[in-house]
């Protein structure tokens, strides 16, 4: 077998067969496939896709070109979400300690934020003491003792997939539902959970920038965690307009806390509460009315909360920030944003505001940039609220006031105002399962 003979056969649209991806995995990974080939290969799949066979066999071959963890112990209490990326999206803060509270097992791996959308790791480091490295035994202890435990992407998992996403991230070839899917997929089983919900993003902050676009990718992740084994379902929800009214690592951990003490922005409590529910049915295998009644009972009664406060401490964070939110870090100068006019905010540009946050220093343009924890932006309107000329639009935290001021005209850009009201939205499109 051959790699020369397996591109030109996927360049002129022909299927792959399951020895041959596994071929391409295998030499892709121990170095005997080289950077080139697997660029034309990537490029191929990009041009003429993949059919769900392929799909899955591409995908458990990633997953299986490294370590795995084993969360069999769990059974299907064993859970994981999964967001394909946004802005402000602290979803995770809020979701594992409800999911938890109920009786899940959160056993997460996470990554860091780069470009215009934020990293879970990097919110979670922003609090005092916080660990994002445990041993295995740690990890494990923890979920059985709190009922979770999230870290940082460690060990070996999902090699094959690691080198790939470099070389397509410099290659043009990104934007391919087969890779993308197997790609997230690839881990996510890797990692072990038997129950995954999946958050799939659309709008201008998103990668999938259209509803059809991220159905089929919603689509694609499903069959393969299905043909894994795995309880999976995806919610496709609107990413065209920053998640919550926090944007940055210690106000998104502020406005957290704010949505497990019932407070705070409805539109994101919604979403949360949907991604919630969703994943306490899969793993808990409870109807879908009964378990958004445990999710808001795990807020309304506190125990959401007070296993958010356990996670922090297992993890050798200060919690006290619980009770008093001004012990999180705090920038040291602000700007405020007015509107320049009356009118309706007909739109806010999500990766725009994503990257006026990388310029407070809250996000990352390189791998090895170093986060300010404090920085970001907090908003005071959204998309469809009514303003009045001067009327305070938003807050921006920075090091500096020279930081924040610099930000400033990005940020603005990225609002736009109109006479009329936009049309509404909806936070979560559709459930695919």
């Amino acid at each position: 077998m051959r790699i020369y003979d397996i591109i030109d056969k996927k360049r002129k649209g022909k299927p792959l067969s399951d020895e041959e991806i596994r071929f391409f995995v295998k030499g892709y990974t121990d170095g005997s496939v080289a950077d080139y080939q697997a660029a034309a290969l990537a490029m191929a799949v990009c041009c003429n896709g993949m059919d769900e066979r392929e799909v899955v066999t591409l995908t458990l071959a990633m997953r299986d070109s490294g370590d795995t963890v084993d969360l069999s112990r769990f059974g299907n209490l064993s859970a994981d979400k999964h967001s394909t990326g946004g802005v402000g999206d602290k979803t995770s803060l809020i979701i594992a300690p409800i999911v938890a509270s109920q009786g899940g097992r959160l056993a997460k791996m996470s990554g860091r934020g780069l470009g215009h959308t934020g990293g879970t790791i990097d919110k979670l480091e922003s609090i005092k003491g916080f660990r994002t490295t445990l041993s295995p035994e740690e990890f494990m202890e923890q979920t059985e003792k709190v009922g979770l435990a999230i870290i940082g992407q460690s060990g070996n998992l999902a090699p094959a997939d690691k080198k790939l996403y470099a070389l397509r991230d410099v290659t043009a070839t990104v934007e391919s539902i087969p890779l993308i899917a197997s790609s997230i997929m690839s881990k996510k089983l890797a990692a072990g959970a038997h129950s995954i919900v999946l958050d799939v993003k659309t709008g201008s902050g998103a990668f999938m920038k259209t509803v059809d676009d991220a159905r089929a990718l919603a689509r694609c992740m499903v069959d393969i965690g299905k043909a894994a084994g795995r309880n999976v379902a995806a919610v496709i929800t609107d990413m065209d307009t920053p998640l919550g009214y926090a944007i940055g690592n210690a106000l998104e951990v502020r406005e957290a806390v704010g949505i497990l003490r019932g407070e705070g922005c409805k539109a994101l409590r919604e979403v949360c509460y949907t991604l919630s529910a969703k994943l306490i049915e899969l793993c808990l295998s409870v109807s879908e009315e009964e378990s958004r009644e445990r999710v808001r009972d795990a807020v309304e009664s506190g125990a959401a909360l007070e296993c958010f406060r356990k996670w922090v401490e297992a993890q050798g964070g200060d919690a006290s920030f619980v009770d008093d939110l001004s012990l999180l870090p705090q920038a040291e100068a602000k700007c405020e944003v007015y509107a320049p006019q009356d009118g309706y905010i007909c739109s806010m540009d999500a990766m725009e505001i994503g990257s006026a946050c990388v310029m407070l220093g809250a996000g990352r343009e390189k791998k090895d940039d170093e986060i300010d924890y404090a920085a970001g932006i907090v908003l005071a309107a959204r998309t469809g609220d009514r303003v009045s000329k001067g009327d305070l639009i938003a807050t921006l935290y920075a090091k500096s006031e020279d930081i924040a001021k610099a930000a400033m005209g990005r940020f603005a850009g990225a609002i736009k105002f109109g006479d009329e009201p936009p049309e509404k939205r909806p936070l979560v499109y559709d459930v695919v399962e």
